[in-house]
C-alpha cells in the first residue's frame, strides 16, 4: 500500500502537458479487436485502467507490442471467441467495451459485471437493449454477461436510449460498426471521447455519421483494415489541474488541450475568480484573488463533466458565500464529503444536492479516495491546505492520472509517494 503526502499551501508555478484521453483509451483498445490485422494507438495514456485492458488482450491472443511508453501496436488477429479472461475483466468497469467488440467480431462475448468505481448503480440495461435490438441474445447470470448472436449475426436498427448513457452509446457503436445494415442511435451521449471513438473507427475504414450529436447514424461494414490513430487530450486531467491552481492559487500553462472540450469546465471557474487564457492548443490558468462562490450541476456533455464535480466541489469549499452543486448523472457520487469534511470543509448533502459554505482555507488530515476522481478532489484538497495531508488509497487515483506526482512537482507542489512501511517521520522529511 501507498499513499501520496502532500505538503500544502504553496502556489502553482509553471507548465504541465496533458496525457491522452483515459476515457477515450478505455474504449479505443477493445476496438482494436474489430480491425483485420495490426493498428496503431498513439497518445495512449500510461495509467492503470490502460495497463490492465492491454493485459486482457493479451491473455485473448493478441499480439500487443510497445512502440514507445505513447504507442502501442495491436493485432488482434490471434484472438478468438471464448477466450477472454472473466476474472479479471471484472476488475474494470470498461472491460464491458469488449462485448460489444467481441458480438461485432465474432457474434459471442462473454464478460464478467463491471467493476471500477464504487460511487452508485451501474446498470447495463441500455447495452443490453441496444444489442438485443440488433438481435443478440444476452444473459446476466453468476457475475457475467454472455452474448451471442443467431445466424443472421448482428443486423442494424433504430435504437433509443432511454437515458444518455456514455458507455452504452460507445459500445452499441463497437457492436453495430460490423453489424449488417444501419444502425441509429438515438440520444445517443455526446462526449469527446465518443467523437474520438468514432474518429478511430472511422480510420481503420467504419463509416460511423452524428458522433458529438444526439444521433449517431452507423453503416455496418464486413471489413476493418489497420491503421494509426492518435488518442485526443485527456479533458478531465486538464480540467483536474486547473481546479487545483484554483484552490492553490498561482499560474500554470496547461498544455496540449483541446480549449472547446474545457469550456464547460473554464466557465464556471470564471465566474469563480479564476482567469483563463486560450493560447492555441493550450490554457493558462491564473488565481490570485479570493474565489467567489457559484452553483454548478453536473449533467451529460456539453455541460459540466460528473468527473469534474469532486474537483469543482472542493474549489467551491474555499470560495467566498454559498455554492450549490448538484448531480444529476451518478447517485451516491458525494461520499467524498466526509473526507472534505475531515479537512474543514463546510458541506450540506441532501440526495443529490450539496450545498457548500465556503471556509477561509482547508486544513491537513489523514483522508482517502473512495474512487478516482474524488481521489483527485483530494489531492487537490491537500495542495491548498497548509500542513500534511496524507491521501490514501491511491490506488483509484492511478487508474486515470499520470505521472501525477511528478506533473504536479513540476510547477511547485511539494506532493511524494510514500509506502505505507516507512516510518511516519521519514514521509515528511521526503517533501523537505
Amino acid at each position: 500500500m501507498t499513499e501520496y503526502v502532500i505538503r500544502g499551501g504553496k502556489p502553482l508555478h509553471g507548465e504541465i502537458e496533458i496525457s491522452g484521453a483515459k476515457n477515450a483509451a478505455v474504449a479505443i483498445i477493445p476496438a482494436a479487436l474489430l480491425v483485420d490485422g495490426p493498428c496503431r494507438i498513439e497518445n495512449i495514456p500510461q495509467v492503470s485502467d490502460v495497463t490492465l485492458l492491454l493485459k486482457i488482450l493479451r491473455e485473448m491472443g493478441a499480439d500487443v507490442r510497445t512502440v514507445n511508453k505513447h504507442t502501442m501496436e495491436i493485432d488482434c488477429s490471434g484472438v478468438r471467441p471464448g477466450s477472454e479472461p472473466t476474472e479479471l475483466m471484472g476488475s474494470i468497469r470498461a472491460s464491458y467495451y469488449f462485448i460489444g467488440s467481441m458480438l461485432g467480431k465474432f457474434g459471442t462475448a462473454r464478460s464478467a459485471m463491471p467493476g471500477g468505481c464504487d460511487f452508485g448503480v451501474r446498470p447495463i440495461d441500455q447495452h443490453v437493449k441496444g444489442f438485443t435490438a440488433m438481435g443478440a441474445e444476452v444473459d446476466v447470470r453468476d457475475g457475467l454477461i454472455l452474448a451471442h448472436t443467431g445466424p443472421e449475426g448482428l443486423v442494424g436498427t433504430r435504437i433509443y436510449l432511454d437515458v444518455v448513457s456514455v458507455g452504452a452509446t460507445m459500445n452499441i457503436m463497437l457492436a453495430a460498426v460490423r453489424a449488417k445494415g444501419r444502425t441509429v442511435i438515438e440520444n445517443a451521449a455526446k462526449e469527446p471521447h465518443i467523437v474520438d471513438l468514432a474518429n478511430f473507427l472511422n480510420s481503420m475504414g467504419a463509416d460511423v455519421k452524428g458522433a458529438g450529436t444526439s444521433i449517431i447514424k452507423i453503416n455496418g461494414v464486413e471489413h476493418m483494415r489497420g491503421g494509426t490513430y492518435s488518442i485526443i487530450p485527456d479533458q478531465i486531467e486538464a480540467g483536474t489541474y486547473l481546479a487545483a491552481v484554483a484552490a492553490a492559487g498561482g499560474e500554470v500553462l496547461i498544455k496540449n488541450v483541446i480549449p472547446k472540450h474545457l469550456e464547460c469546465i473554464t466557465a464556471k471557474l470564471v465566474e469563480m475568480g479564476v482567469e483563463i487564457e486560450e493560447r492555441g492548443d493550450a490554457v493558462l490558468v491564473r488565481r490570485t484573488k479570493p474565489l467567489r462562490s457559484t452553483n454548478v450541476k453536473a449533467t451529460p456533455y456539453p455541460g459540466f463533466p460528473t468527473d469534474m464535480q469532486p474537483q469543482i466541489t472542493t474549489v467551491l469549499s474555499l470560495a467566498e458565500g454559498t455554492s450549490v452543486v448538484t448531480e444529476e448523472v451518478w447517485d451516491d457520487r458525494f461520499r467524498y464529503v466526509s473526507q472534505l469534511s475531515r479537512m474543514g470543509a463546510n458541506i450540506h448533502v441532501e440526495g443529490k444536492v450539496a450545498v457548500v459554505q465556503g471556509v477561509k482555507a482547508l486544513r491537513s488530515a489523514t483522508v482517502r479516495a473512495c474512487d478516482l476522481r474524488a481521489g483527485a478532489a483530494m489531492v487537490i484538497a491537500g495542495l491548498s491546505a497548509e500542513g500534511v495531508t496524507h491521501v490514501e488509497n491511491i490506488y483509484y487515483i492511478e487508474r486515470g492520472y499520470e505521472r501525477l506526482v511528478e506533473k504536479l512537482r513540476d510547477v511547485g507542489a511539494e506532493i511524494a509517494l510514500v509506502t505505507e512501511t516507512e516510518d511516519p517521520s521519514d514521509k515528511v522529511e521526503v517533501l523537505a
